[in-house]
């Protein structure tokens, strides 16, 4: 599995820029902030270009797709205050194994973080959280999964998929598998004394869509390609079924 290049050009992964607000496409594998285990992130990248820039909510670092960046601090503020009083809408898109549910579900479990850093599902301790989810197309044993999360906790579509029974494919952290060719090709065989490689191993997640309101009353709405790695992992589900 490919990691991130470490040679990101951020002319190659905006997707939106105006005077006030910049949309990106992440790549996986590289952190939104700053991160000790690993020194290049999405901020320190525009801070080269943009002095002032600022990153308005994040991404885990395995999580790829539609990242809001503000280019001055009242840009900023604007955008925290729709987060906050929870008006930006957001979806994200998830793989799934397993025929989800045709209908969609509302998942309202309070989540807290573990001294791990763990995020579990706590009814009487926990943070409200809130997430949407309906299928947005079924594959073989997969289904891709449209998550909208009303709020925002830490980790929150990858905890509320687990609670229902549907952890996002390559998400080992919260019970996920990998992804094999042999789970998908019928008389698959391998050679022997080879090991066989997951196709897809990190979390099968993508920030697909942002919409929000700018400071001059406009609405902002952006989509974001699937990078190539989940492009080709649904395209050899679809073709094996």
């Amino acid at each position: 599995m490919s990691k991130a290049s470490k040679n990101i050009n951020i002319e190659d992964i905006k997707v939106y820029e105006d005077d006030h607000y910049i949309v990106i496409n992440k790549p996986a594998f590289i952190s939104t902030l700053e991160d000790r285990s690993d020194p290049q992130n999405i901020l320190s990248l525009f801070k080269e270009q943009y002095s002032d820039v600022f990153v308005c909510h994040r991404l885990d670092k395995e999580t790829s797709g539609a990242l809001l960046l503000a280019k001055d601090e009242e840009s900023y503020r604007h955008a925290a205050i729709q987060f906050e009083e929870r008006k930006v809408d957001k979806v994200y898109h998830a793989l799934v194994e397993g025929k989800f549910m045709d209908e969609t579900i509302q998942v309202d479990m309070p989540l807290r973080i573990a001294g791990s850093g763990r995020v579990k599902t706590d009814p009487r301790k926990g943070k409200e959280a809130v997430t949407l989810f309906r299928p947005k197309k079924y594959m073989g044993n997969y289904t891709l999964v449209e998550a909208k999360p009303v709020s925002g906790r830490r980790h929150q579509i990858r905890v509320h998929l687990g609670y229902l029974g549907f952890p996002i494919c390559g998400d080992t952290y919260y019970s996920g598998k990998p992804i094999f060719l042999s789970a998908m090709k019928k008389n698959y065989k391998l050679a022997e004394g080879r090991e066989e490689r997951p196709l897809f191993d990190r979390v099968a997640l993508h920030a697909y869509s942002l919409e929000l309101v700018d400071g001059a009353g406009k609405t902002l709405s952006v989509t974001c390609d699937y990078p190539k790695d989940m492009d080709m992992i649904m395209n050899k589900i679809e073709k094996f079924g």
